[in-house]
């Protein structure tokens, strides 16, 4: 575990660029931190589509909808008076994309959370840092909630909840 590395996890939403931007204000002025802002796919429903065609381009909107935003929210850090050489950013593909292009570590689909723990620990990670949605009890009970799970599994790590 390395203090000095975050991991930010994003999914494209307000919360996540919340937690982005909270990094952003607290790591400002110092300069001894890298920050990945990581993306983990999840592919839409290949049942709500009339044909695989179809379904791939959708997959090709969702990849560049999240490039823009993780790139958009890079130069957000970048604003903050963090330098460029500081953040990077991390997208890992499902197994089943059909944009795959046998990444060295691909995502299941089966638990986010469990994902993004994988990258913190193998990557050294000293925070893992994530944007609480605010599902209700019930959704979380029928669903489950990708930043409980973290902060029930995580270990080894400082875990940050933004919400």
């Amino acid at each position: 575990m390395e203090t000095n590395k975050i991991l930010v996890a994003i999914d494209g939403s307000e919360n996540s660029k919340r937690a982005v931007e909270y990094v952003a204000d607290i790591v400002k002025g110092c300069r001894d931190f890298e920050i990945t802002l990581l993306h983990i796919e999840r592919l839409p429903d290949r049942d709500i589509f009339p044909d695989e065609e179809a379904w791939k381009k959708a997959c090709v909107g969702h990849r560049q909808k999240i490039d823009a935003f993780l790139s958009d929210n890079k130069q957000m850090i970048a604003d903050y008076g963090i330098p460029q050489k500081m953040v990077s950013t991390d997208y890992v593909e499902s197994c089943h994309s059909p944009l795959s292009e046998d990444p060295a570590y691909c995502s299941r689909g089966t638990s986010i959370a469990h994902d993004i723990l994988h990258v913190a620990e193998k990557e050294h990670f000293g925070t893992v840092v994530i944007g609480r949605r605010g599902v209700s009890k019930a959704e979380e009970f029928m669903f489950g909630s990708v930043s409980n799970k973290i902060i029930h599994s995580g270990k080894d790590c400082t875990i940050w909840v933004v919400q």
